[in-house]
């Protein structure tokens, strides 16, 4: 899987030790492992459930991210590693929805609290 970051500032919180401490040492020890199983991924496919496991990887209401589709792992409840395909046109299937096994990369958008 090809991982861009949306922003450079977000590139260096979470993908530094120095940025990754400031999750605290569960949160950033279950980043790592989220971003190391996308990583491993050849297309979202790879975590279709229940192949995801514990990370849970699932589609989002669209709410405040517009036409991203974006997806979340979980990591320490209730924060989740969010991310969206990175790809124009989007893969959609002809029934609608996210073509999983077409996404071969993602843009990291952020981690936060996806119940507030």
């Amino acid at each position: 899987m090809d991982i861009r970051f949306k922003t450079k500032k977000l590139e260096k919180e979470l993908g530094s030790t120095k940025g990754r401490a400031k999750l605290g040492a569960i949160r950033a020890k279950l980043l790592m492992r989220r971003l190391d199983l996308l990583f491993s991924a050849e297309t979202l496919a790879d975590l279709l459930p229940p192949c995801s496991g514990p990370s849970r990887c699932h589609e989002l209401t669209e709410g405040k991210r517009g036409k991203q589709k974006p997806l979340s792992v979980d990591l320490d409840h209730p924060y989740r590693l969010i991310f969206a395909p990175d790809h124009e046109p989007l893969p959609i299937r002809d029934e609608g929805g996210l073509d999983w096994s077409k996404v071969t990369a993602i843009t990291i958008l952020g981690v936060e609290d996806t119940h507030e």
